[in-house]
């Protein structure tokens, strides 16, 4: 049965040729003695032809020791019995079935080449030399046993690199993949909290004017060029995020912090929505600008689900917070009973309590007498100056 865990990898041809040049190298040196040898007995030459051709045959099953190692193996090890030529493609498949490293073949195999050994080197009589013989053989067999299992460590040594590099390439495409999806979704994050919120303003002042009749000439002006300013602003805004996907060094525009709360609270009344808002944030000049923006974001969405779940309702927001106590958003509105959710429901909440959470902090929502309560906290750490106090 194949072994799934070893390593055969493919000969390319300067492989192929060194081994069929190891298996020749004996063999013509054998072949140079026996005909020295029939130069002095020609009646060996019958015995000289017979040693050769089951070399040849030993070279030519040399071809599918990879395919059968055993039943190869043992061929060419009998062929050593009756050919002292065949001794070279003998040792080049031993070594072969070797590599494959499995003991239950070796050890008979091994068995097998020593008693050809001693076969060979008795044929002719039992002398000094059949036990000189014999020790050579020996130890010669147990040094291609030793190169055999050399060679199969090489090979696992080998694929074990392969394995590492693919591995190392392998996590490397997926740390790549994983910052594309993390820009992609940080990306997502800032197109819905822009568009969200500039389309329902947009939705809101158009259906003031679908619905509304007393509206006069004058305000009707002033309404649509609320529109057409608030859709020049979201091309802006969707310009300035898509701007993140282009890697040319330009320089970003500046994002909205809580600085632009007020800008932010002017629009959306300019539309129409009722805001009451409760601002008690101390040393706001000490607030980080990446916490700063995540709270523009967090009240832009509050009130964008406000206007999409209860509009006409008045929303309250209530900002409180210092260094090293954090930074609170709190903001509530009416619900009314049996509105239904409309596209996209809850998926604001989503985004919020990721960018939350991204951010280190905590987010918190329910129903509280009638009125839906988003309740956020974000860290704001307390500097050096504000831990160890004015010491001048």
């Amino acid at each position: 049965m194949h072994d799934p865990t070893e390593n055969q990898p493919p000969l390319d041809g300067r492989a192929v040729a060194v081994r069929y040049l190891c298996a020749l190298a004996p063999m013509l040196f054998d072949a140079v003695i026996l005909f020295m040898a029939v130069l002095r007995r020609p009646d060996r030459l019958g015995l000289v032809l017979l040693n050769t051709g089951l070399a040849l045959a030993g070279l030519v099953l040399m071809r599918w020791r990879r395919h059968r190692p055993v039943p190869i193996a043992t061929a060419t090890t009998l062929l050593t019995s009756f050919s002292t030529m065949a001794t070279g493609p003998a040792q080049v498949v031993y070594v072969s079935l070797v590599t494959h490293r499995r003991w239950r073949q070796i050890v008979p195999i091994a068995i097998l080449s020593w008693v050809c050994l001693v076969v060979r080197s008795s044929w002719f009589g039992i002398d000094q030399a059949t036990y000189i013989s014999t020790a050579a053989g020996t130890m010669l067999l147990g040094g291609l046993t030793v190169f055999g299992l050399y060679l199969r460590g090489r090979r696992d040594l080998a694929a074990s690199e392969r394995q590492a590099v693919l591995a190392a390439e392998r996590e490397q495409l997926q740390r790549i993949e994983q910052a594309r999806l993390a820009e992609r979704v940080q990306i997502a994050q800032e197109m819905h909290d822009v568009l969200a919120h500039r389309l329902s303003l947009l939705s809101m002042l158009a259906g003031g004017l679908a619905y509304r009749r007393d509206l006069g000439a004058e305000q009707t002006r002033e309404t649509a060029l609320a529109i057409q300013e608030n859709a020049h602003r979201s091309l802006n805004e969707l310009r300035a995020v898509l701007g993140t996907l282009r890697d040319d060094g330009a320089a970003q525009a500046p994002q909205p912090t809580l600085a632009h709360l007020e800008t932010l609270f002017g629009e959306v009344r300019a539309a129409g929505q009722r805001v009451e808002v409760r601002d008690a944030v101390g040393e706001r000049g000490l607030l980080p600008e990446q916490t700063g923006r995540h709270a523009y974001r967090i009240v832009q969405e509050a009130l964008t689900n406000a206007r999409k779940h209860a509009p006409g309702g008045e929303v309250t927001v209530e900002l409180c917070g210092r260094p090293g106590e954090g930074l609170r958003i709190r903001v509530g509105n009416p619900v009314p009973g049996g509105t239904p959710a409309g596209p996209g429901a809850r998926l604001g909440l989503v985004g919020l309590a990721e960018r939350i959470r991204m951010a280190g902090g905590t987010l918190g929502h329910a129903v509280r007498d009638g009125h839906f309560v988003l309740d956020a906290r974000l860290p704001w750490e307390a500097s050096h100056r504000d831990s160890t106090g004015d010491r001048g």
